[in-house]
């Protein structure tokens, strides 16, 4: 992982949303580096910025168990809306579960099932 670590990390300097992305992973999961969430957190809102739905999806993760940053529903709700506007399954299903306990948004049993 220390040589995907250093390649990912030169291309996310340059700007891809990609390797953002898989740089956000790396720090993560600590994996070639050591471990840093608040780091990964900042990786994926660059790659999200950028219309990546993977790191969308993975902010709403951020966002909902205040991994990295404070914890936040609503903005949680706005990333996983994003994502799943752009096909992201588990953002779906997440914003389904907030549909169904009314949470951030009005419960809303129908939605909940869309």
């Amino acid at each position: 992982y220390v040589a995907a670590f250093k390649l990912y990390e030169s291309a996310a300097a340059r700007g891809y949303a990609d390797a953002q992305l898989n740089l956000g992973y790396l720090y993560s999961t600590g994996r070639g580096v050591e471990k840093d969430q608040k780091k990964a957190f900042e990786l994926f809102k660059k790659a999200a910025d950028q219309g990546n739905a993977i790191a969308q999806s993975n902010l709403g993760f951020c966002y909902n168990d205040g991994t990295g940053v404070k914890k936040d529903e609503k903005k949680a709700f706005e990333w996983y809306q994003k994502a799943a506007n752009q096909g992201i399954v588990d953002a779906q299903v997440n914003l389904g579960v907030y549909y169904k306990h009314g949470t951030v948004v009005k419960k809303d049993e129908k939605k909940a099932c869309e």
